[in-house]
């Protein structure tokens, strides 16, 4: 569809782009990237016929882009520039309706009901049918913006070039073009090239990315292969972190501000923020601390500052525990958005809780712990389903400073521990006759300070993994132990 080869050119004499070359196949959306001067908009006007090119060629559907006449190219290529301006008192639909030009044979002479129809359906698309009748001066410069993108839709292009197309778009209106130019990728065949300063829609949208650094090439590849945390860093000359999108596989870039590349202030989580009462334990950690979690609140990985083990009754029930889970902590002064939150039917006083020293790190583990249903996992598929409270809860705060390799590493090794404790204690599971290697529903969070030693791994016979295993066996131990002096009295 389009093909750029050693383009090199620019403004006077000194090229701002340097022997570029790529290539766009019909249908995909090609993301352009570089800090500001890499000379990403040049580009944009060069295959746009807007700026001539000091050397090389750029080539559209296989023809030399100097062979087509204007009209001819507006009819393939449209462009949506970064700023748009309006020097004329015209209204919106007028506006948009300026993009069927390529197609009429004089000026409005032979509009026809065709027109008409793709004139209302891109204002449709865009969102703007219900300014259609007001002077394209009192918009704002979100809705310009998306006025003068219908008026490039309306020109039926196969090719739209877009600079920075979600200027000036609050949140919703981005999502909904990135998704509606997505979708005509897909299914119209559209090849849409558009600069993006948002690494992460970049990352999100297109098909491939072209990153420019000071007017050459520095890569294009997939996203996941151009959004690199090192090469991002060089380029951009900031400090960012690669995460994964949480629900599509695509690439995210965090931005780390100045003040969390310095250390943080070093904290030591221990008994001193612990409070146990009978109907909940609850730590509140002087910082929030980065966590991994199974909790019924706060589940999965983030930063919390507050944790909370309740103690529910053993007939709890309820069709949305944690809805219900999160009215309990708000009408008890706690934010759920801050708190992981995990619930259990033992009695809190049963509970282990001891401080552990490492070499440069330390650990705090607590662990309350009830058996009353404890299950053999390789044989839990004879087992009923039946929703009860987590009888064996971990908690696992680490003061020290843990890659994400590590934080799974101790979920495995604490999971380890526990099973060694229930085989150690000959707690079986009664359905089979079997030993247990848990209860039916098990919780575990691993917290950390993310200050101090770094901790890359946590296996069973690294320095975090040796303390860990000691510690939850010995507090699972401990706490299995209280649970059962407690039955016997």
């Amino acid at each position: 569809m389009l093909s750029i080869e050693n383009l090199s050119g620019g403004y006077g004499d000194a090229p701002v782009l340097k022997e570029i070359t790529f290539k766009v196949e019909k249908g995909e959306m090609f993301g352009v990237l570089g800090p500001n001067g890499s000379g990403k908009t040049t580009l944009l006007k060069m295959i746009s016929g807007i700026l001539t090119s000091q050397e090389g060629s750029v080539f559209i559907k296989g023809k030399p882009l100097e062979s087509f006449a204007s009209k001819e190219l507006a009819k393939i290529v449209a462009v949506l520039p970064q700023h748009s301006d309006q020097g004329f008192s015209y209204t919106v639909k007028e506006t948009v309706s300026l993009g069927r030009y390529a197609h009429q044979k004089g000026w409005f002479q032979s509009w026809s009901p065709q027109d008409d129809i793709i004139v209302n359906k891109v204002m449709d698309q865009t969102g703007i049918t219900a300014f259609q009748n007001k002077n394209i001066q009192s918009l704002s410069g979100g809705e310009r913006q998306r006025v003068f993108l219908a008026q490039a839709l309306a020109q039926e292009p196969d090719i739209l070039l877009l600079d920075e197309p979600t200027n000036h778009l609050d949140l919703s209106f981005q999502k909904e073009l990135l998704d509606l130019l997505k979708q005509w990728t897909e299914e119209r065949g559209l090849t849409v090239i558009s600069i993006f300063h948002d690494l992460n829609l970049a990352g999100l949208y297109c098909d491939r990315l072209l990153l420019l650094d000071k007017g050459l090439i520095n890569i294009q590849h997939t996203p996941n292969e151009v959004l690199r945390e090192e090469r991002i860093e060089t380029v951009y000359q900031t400090t960012i972190e690669k995460q994964p999108h949480p629900k599509v596989p695509a690439p995210q870039m965090v931005l780390l501000p100045k003040k969390l590349t310095k250390e943080p202030t070093e904290i030591q989580i221990d008994s001193t923020y612990l409070t146990v009462s009978d109907e909940r334990i609850v730590l509140q950690a002087p910082l929030p601390l980065r966590t991994m979690s199974s909790g019924v609140i706060g589940s999965g990985t983030g930063w919390h500052q507050t944790f909370i083990n309740r103690h529910v009754d053993l007939d709890y029930n309820c069709n949305d525990h944690k809805q219900e889970m999160a009215g309990y902590l708000k009408e008890h002064g706690f934010e759920p958005s801050d708190s992981v939150g995990m619930m259990t039917a033992v009695h809190l006083d049963d509970a282990a809780f001891h401080s552990y020293d490492g070499d440069g790190f330390s650990i705090f583990v607590i662990v309350t712990a009830g058996v009353g249903n404890a299950i053999d996992a390789s044989k839990s598929i004879l087992h009923d389903f039946e929703m009860q409270p987590g009888t064996i809860n971990t908690w696992i705060f680490v003061n020290g400073n843990m890659t994400e390799e590590a934080f799974i590493q101790s979920v495995m090794t604490a999971t380890e521990a526990k099973v060694k404790v229930l085989h150690d204690q000959e707690i079986t599971d009664e359905a089979n006759d079997t030993f247990a290697t848990g209860t039916s529903t098990d919780s575990v969070m691993i917290a950390a300070t993310q200050t101090g030693k770094k901790l890359s791994f946590a296996g069973s016979i690294t320095p975090l993994g040796k303390l860990i295993g000691k510690a939850v066996y010995e507090c699972t131990t401990e706490a299995i132990l209280n649970y059962e002096k407690r039955k016997r009295t």
